[in-house]
């Protein structure tokens, strides 16, 4: 498990110990378990039940919002397949949310959207989970569409249906995989390491030669063998009684069949007679070298010591890759990694060499090699150890914000383990490694031990390869067309005394308060924000100083995003790794970045080491090194991060949407400026910036802390004594140099996917005014997922993963934009289908049930606006930029409540007029060209 992405999640009724009660039968349901807090030990209680139909219920009660989620995972992901027939754990991820007995098709999205709920799905190697957050009052209406789903699906997958998601999953596939650089490496890198036939030697998204020749019937049959009951959690947390729940689920789960029995698969050791060299040329501006070793499984024993190994290898600016690659200036990245899953973990090591380092992936692999051998000369030290525990615990609390971070957790240990209440296992588990450990697992499995070694290459120059290649990739088992039919299928049915196709009809939704916050005005001109949230003990802090990418001048763009990297490196008093070390011992995380109107300073703590990360904050804010090897290899990686971003799509349509709508402006380029701007940038042009724009006045500052503001303030010395006035100009935006009705087209060669924008000038940003009336009129249109064009493009012809349109603004300017990634050869029809979709709504406007459907799904979603600290501090972020009182939120309902049918027809006939669009679109030029000409437009190569 990769620490760095590990979400702990535990309930903070004191940071506590468990007691759990014996299991109590009745007639149809088991309580298994009940888990309490008690004492000092990391808990999140539950109660535990199982239906019997073999159905595991976990309910988690937390009361501190008017919210529910709800959490269906499947012990079957893309292992569980068989050879020839990949891909379908996914593919069935997509179907489950097409529609089954009871639920039309589509409505799975509209229902919970207009409850003011988040819904996704997920499909790993291991398991499937399916998941809503609504209020409250939505919680029977959600158990009835994932109970109908379970029990009442395969008579609604019809053909039509699956043909179309079978089409939306290439378009995910290409979106992804295909048309990202380095995108096929991960499953290349899997066909090496692993047996042919191994689980895990497949990608989770399949093989398309295997989905292009099954039909409807194996999926069903698929289906039938791993969707019952008995293979399933369902995990309910929220402002929830357990018993309430309990009878609902009983009521609309307790009478599907359960599925055949399900085994637990065998974890074979995955081991290698020698190293294996592959390699692939790829549409990428950079090569890369990839090193994969395999290692042992999720929750092995070993795990956590190979988790210390790896951040000692190759995490962070003090680990050896970094010291030995990326600070030296051999390579733009070089990192480790140790992915693990429930049947094998990889043990993985990359490097991109620098250009101008004048190295091939030889070189690299010699360099990562020689560093591996140099940890064992370093050994591990008290520090190392030190960090993990820290980040650990911190990573723990941080898990508690959110009901659905409890829940996933909850519901991941249950599936994986039998065993919910493992949350204070897995902190412990890390807190007990040793160096010895460290040590020993280096030896058992990384030291002289053979490795699939990757080479990534740019077309055209595989003279760059780490060695030649010396393992020939197995192909794909190659099958006829499926021959499976209906009457192969043993179809399972429920017996209910009540009638399923009645959609529960929810109660009052649950009256949320907007949070209360207090307000104050230093002397330097930093208004501060803040409201109190002893949830969990922590602290989340948002510091805005005007001095963002708005502010450099043209020929410099980029300075803003380099100052922003130099704020967290060296100090005067400490480099740059004795900074992050001590953060890290904190388990803290302090980070600048450069948005358009402000540069952003972010800090996460725990309460209790607020001081002491306050400190360390002000010591990068204030006292910057600003040295030389700093600022050019930070250089250096921008120029090189731009140039790989010509690779992709999604830049290069944005590169040139922002150049033909804002012209020779700011605004026009880049927010991390162009290879010409960065490489025109000095040091003294950053020491410049920082001293002209970095100033207190007018500074935005935004707290949500357990701690009271005394408490915070006092830990903060530096930032209130702190004066300066930065200038006061606006910034050039520049005009639109676009002619209306052409069709721009940027080429990327042999692009699997084009890159659709069309977009327009609108309306700066207002809060209760016509710019916030526009967000709700584009609504319908593009602005939820079963809007009219995702719908379109998405679910009815499948041409791609998904389409949407918005409004988005600042104080100086805005935009409308519609866009999607596209199958290539589906551009011309695609992009025709945006247009008439566009020309129609400004025609005809808002359908009385879409505009009933917008009401419902806006003024519902409140109870999830301010759940976690991140929520509250964009919401107050919200406040102080903008003035606003907290009346703001109901003047905003009311809008919602009382805006017609009229108003909105009008907006969308103002702000969506067709011939004032412009459209770029990025794909293979020669291929294109004379597709879109036959729109009857006027296209136009446009050269970045």
């Amino acid at each position: 498990m990769k620490l760095n992405k590990l979400v702990i999640a535990l309930t903070i009724a004191g940071l506590s110990a468990c007691s759990s009660t014996q299991p109590v039968q009745t007639p149809s349901t088991t309580l298994l378990e009940t888990v309490s807090a008690q004492g000092d030990q990391l808990v999140i209680p539950y109660k535990k039940y199982q239906l019997a139909n073999g159905l595991t219920l976990v309910v988690h009660e937390d009361h501190s919002d008017p919210l529910v989620h709800v959490d269906v995972t499947y012990h079957v992901g893309s292992a569980r397949e068989e050879l020839g027939k990949s891909g379908f754990a996914h593919f069935f991820e997509h179907m489950m949310f097409q529609g089954s007995e009871n639920v039309a098709d589509d409505e799975h999205f509209k229902i919970v959207t207009e409850a003011g709920g988040t819904m996704n799905g997920t499909t790993n190697s291991d398991r499937t989970n399916y998941f809503e957050t609504v209020p409250v009052n939505q919680l029977e209406t959600m158990l009835w569409l994932e109970a109908d789903r379970m029990g009442f699906l395969l008579d609604a997958v019809t053909q039509e249906k699956f043909e179309i998601q079978r089409e939306t999953v290439k378009n995910e596939r290409g979106q992804r995989i295909d048309n990202q650089p380095y995108g096929r490496l991960g499953e290349r890198v899997a066909q090496a390491l692993y047996p042919e036939g191994h689980p895990y030697s497949w990608p989770v998204i399949g093989w398309m030669d295997d989905l292009n020749r099954v039909n409807v019937n194996d999926l069903k049959a698929f289906f039938l063998r791993w969707y019952g009951p008995n293979n399933a959690t369902l995990t309910v947390g929220g402002d929830v009684k357990a018993e309430e729940v309990l009878a609902l689920v009983e009521k609309y789960f307790g009478s599907i069949p359960a599925g055949p029995e399900v085994e637990p698969m065998a974890k074979p050791k995955v081991s290698l007679d020698n190293t294996r060299y592959i390699s692939m040329e790829d549409n990428v501006h950079l090569p890369l070298v990839y090193i994969a070793y395999p290692t042992v499984h999720l929750f092995h024993e070993d795990e956590a010591p190979l988790d210390v190994l790896m951040q000692i290898i190759g995490s962070g600016n003090n680990s050896l890759l970094y010291q030995n690659l990326v600070k030296s200036q051999l390579a733009v990245q070089a990192a480790a990694s140790h992915g693990c899953s429930e049947l094998a973990c990889q043990f993985t090591l990359y490097a991109l060499p620098h250009p101008a380092a004048g190295k091939n992936l030889a070189d690299m692999e010699a360099v990562i090699r020689n560093s591996l051998a140099e940890f064992e000369q370093r050994g591990v030290t008290d520090d190392d150890l030190a960090k993990i525990k820290a980040e650990m615990l911190s990573d723990a609390i941080f898990g508690l914000q959110s009901v659905h971070g409890k829940v996933a957790q909850l519901a991941n240990y249950e599936t994986l383990l039998g065993n919910p209440n493992y949350i204070n296992e897995q902190v412990e588990r890390y807190k007990r490694v040793s160096k010895e450990d460290v040590m020993r697992v280096y030896n058992s499995y990384i030291k002289g031990k053979p490795s699939v070694v990757m080479s990534v290459v740019p077309k055209g120059q595989t003279q760059l390869v780490a060695a030649p290649d010396n393992f020939t990739l197995p192909k794909p088992l190659e099958m006829g067309p499926s021959t499976t039919t209906a009457d192969d299928l043993h179809v399972r049915v429920a017996k209910d005394d009540f009638d399923r196709s009645i959609r529960p009809t929810p109660g009052a939704n649950p009256a949320v308060a907007v949070p209360e916050y207090w307000q104050e005005n230093w002397a330097n001109g930093i208004e501060v924000l803040g409201t109190h949230n002893d949830e969990t003990p922590t602290t989340s802090l948002l510091l805005k100083i005007r001095g963002g990418n708005y502010q450099q001048s043209l020929d410099k763009a980029g300075v803003a995003g380099i100052l922003a990297a130099m704020l967290t490196e060296s100090t005067q008093s400490r480099s740059s790794e004795q900074m992050t070390r001590e953060l890290e011992k904190l388990g803290s995380s302090i980070r600048v970045s450069a948005k358009d109107e402000a540069l952003y300073v972010f800090v996460n703590s725990l309460s209790e080491n607020l001081p002491a990360t306050l400190a360390l904050a002000e010591e990068y804010l204030f006292e910057p090194a600003f040295k030389q090897d700093d600022f050019a290899r930070i250089q250096k990686q921008r120029i090189e991060g731009v140039k790989n971003a010509q690779k992709d799509a999604g830049y290069l349509a944005s590169k040139a949407t922002r150049q033909l709508m804002y012209g020779n402006s700011i605004a026009g380029l880049p927010d991390g400026g162009t290879e010409q701007t960065l490489a025109s940038i000095s040091l003294d042009d950053v020491k410049a910036f920082y001293n002209t724009w970095f100033k207190p006045a007018g500074g935005e500052m935004i707290l949500v802390s357990s701690l009271d503001k005394a408490e915070v303030f006092s830990a903060m010395p530096k930032l209130k004594a702190w004066q300066g006035q930065a200038p006061q100009s606006a910034p050039s935006i520049g005009q639109a140099q676009f002619e209306p009705g052409v069709i721009y087209l940027v080429n990327k060669d042999e692009a699997a996917q084009s890159a659709i924008r069309v977009t327009k000038p609108a309306l700066p940003i207002d809060i209760t005014g016509e710019f916030y009336r526009t967000g709700l009129m584009n609504f319908p249109l593009g602005g939820a997922f079963n809007s009219r064009i995702n719908m379109n493009l998405r679910e009815d012809k499948g041409y791609t993963y998904g389409a949407w349109t918005g409004f988005w603004g600042d104080q100086y300017t805005g935009t409308f934009s519609a866009s999607a990634d596209v199958r290539a050869d589906a551009t011309q029809a695609a992009l025709a289908e945006f247009y008439k979709e566009i020309s129609q709504y400004a025609e005809k406007g808002i359908s009385d049930e879409e505009l009933s459907f917008m009401r419902l799904a806006i003024n519902q979603k409140d109870a999830l606006k301010y759940e976690t600290p991140r929520a509250k501090l964009g919401f107050l972020a919200q406040i102080l930029e903008f003035d606003l009182k907290p009346s703001f939120v109901k003047e905003r309902s009311a809008i919602v409540d009382g805006i017609s049918q009229a108003e909105i027809n009008a907006l969308a006939a103002k702000h969506l007029k067709l011939d004032e669009m412009l459209t770029v679109v990025v794909g293979d030029a020669k291929a294109l060209k004379p597709e879109l000409e036959k729109l009857g437009r006027k296209v136009v190569e446009f050269k970045l």
